[in-house]
């Protein structure tokens, strides 16, 4: 079996996302089905899942993987900043479980022709990095639209060292069209070697600006929240420094209620806790690890609705 159809961290999302026999739980990032699969063998013949991604190839995939449950499982194309208008149009007000698996999926990042990774870069493939090919504009043309400026800022959001630096040798071989054209203009820069190959970090980068995966994975916790019935279960995994950052902040707000500054003497904001955590950045074990090296990165958080 390959890395591919590896779910990661399975049996800490199931402690986390505690899926019971007739519940409703949504998996906002269905990939390939790999965590659909698990969840719906403990949901039973009365219970349902919505699967979400918004790369129509991965769903085709998934549908394969997952068609012998039947009318349990339903799989819809959509942002995850949508989650709240997929849920509401399949007929539900409230889930008993959320599931987020963030960033890329392993197939994707193995499917040269989509340009999300910078091996095998011998052939020239379309810098394209878009989960969802049939709208929004490539990483190449991002490049080419962003000043150095702007490029600087994605690259420090994405966790890329010297981003200024990184940035004008990116401009100075522009136009940047291909993976090729891309780790070529990455050669000859000096790049910090941290635990990420520098090349790594930059595609990375590239890739979250072009899905706008920070923006996304933000409206969707704040959906999220809403839609988890009392007692509901949220599961997020995330393998980079920015998504996790975002989730962690997110999850102790609303743990904590009250938003007001902390020399206030009394809370003027009336903001109730909303969740209870209940995973605070649980790893992968080193034999997953060893099994699929690329769960090395994962950080899983989890929290249930008050």
């Amino acid at each position: 079996m390959t890395a591919a159809h590896l779910p990661v961290m399975v049996e800490s999302v199931l402690r986390v996302l505690s899926p019971r026999p007739g519940e409703h739980i949504v998996d906002a990032t269905v990939g390939l089905g790999g965590h659909a699969e698990v969840i719906l063998r403990h949901l039973g013949p009365h219970g349902r899942l919505i699967g979400i991604d918004r790369d129509r190839q991965m769903l085709r995939r998934a549908e394969q993987h997952l068609r012998g449950f039947g009318r349990a499982v339903s799989l819809v194309q959509a942002r995850l900043s949508y989650l709240g208008q997929v849920v509401e149009g399949g007929g539900a007000k409230q889930v008993d479980g959320i599931l987020m698996d963030l960033g890329v999926c392993s197939a994707q990042l193995d499917e040269r022709a989509r340009g999300f990774s910078f091996r095998d870069v011998d052939e020239p493939v379309p810098l394209d990095m878009r989960m969802d090919q049939e709208r929004g504009e490539t990483a190449a043309e991002l490049l080419a639209r962003l000043d150095e400026t702007e490029l600087t800022q994605v690259l420090r959001d994405g966790g890329v060292p010297a981003p200024r630096r990184i940035a004008r040798a990116l401009h100075s071989r522009l136009p940047v069209r291909t993976t090729r054209d891309l780790r070529e203009a990455l050669r000859d820069t000096k790049l910090p070697r941290r635990r990420h190959h520098p090349a790594t970090l930059v595609f990375q980068a590239l890739r979250i600006a072009v899905n706008d995966e920070l923006n996304e994975l933000e409206q969707a916790l704040e959906n999220a929240v809403e839609l988890l019935a009392p007692g509901g279960r949220l599961a997020v995994l995330s393998y980079h420094s920015g998504e996790d950052r975002r989730v962690k902040t997110f999850l102790a707000r609303e743990e904590r209620g009250c938003i007001c500054p902390p020399d206030m003497p009394r809370c003027g904001c009336g903001r109730s806790p909303r969740l209870k955590l209940v995973a605070r950045g649980l790893r992968p074990d080193p034999d997953e690890i060893l099994r699929n090296p690329r769960s090395r990165s994962a950080r899983l958080r989890g929290a249930v609705r008050w």
